[in-house]
C-alpha cells in the first residue's frame, strides 16, 4: 500500500517515560498508520524531521473496552512506532 509521508506519522506520543528516553537514549514514539511498515516509517521520519534514524521498533496496540452510558464499546486499534535516532540528532516535538 502506497502511503504519503504525512499520512504515515499521525501524532507524537508524549509521556513521562518517553520523555526520559528522549533525553537519555534518543528515542521518540509516534502513533503511525496501521499499514505502515518499518521502512516507510523510517523514511517518513527522516524526511519530515530532517534527522538520521538508526532503528525503528513497532507494536500493534489493541483498543480498550470503554462504556458510554449503558453501551459498551471498543476504541480503535492503533500502531505505535519507537524511533531511535543517531547520536547528535534531536527532534523538537513541543513546537
Amino acid at each position: 500500500m502506497k502511503l504519503h509521508i504525512y499520512d504515515i506519522i499521525k501524532e507524537p506520543l508524549i509521556t513521562e517515560k518517553l520523555a526520559r528516553e528522549e533525553e537519555k537514549l534518543g528515542k521518540y514514539a509516534f502513533k503511525v498508520h496501521p499499514q505502515a511498515n518499518k521502512k516507510q516509517i523510517k523514511s517518513a521520519v527522516e524526511k519530515v524531521f530532517n534527522v538520521h534514524v538508526s532503528s525503528v521498533n513497532t507494536s500493534n496496540q489493541a483498543g480498550k473496552w470503554r462504556r458510554v452510558r449503558y453501551q459498551a464499546g471498543k476504541t480503535a486499534n492503533w500502531k505505535k512506532a519507537i524511533v531511535t535516532l543517531k547520536k547528535g540528532d534531536k527532534i523538537d516535538i513541543t513546537t
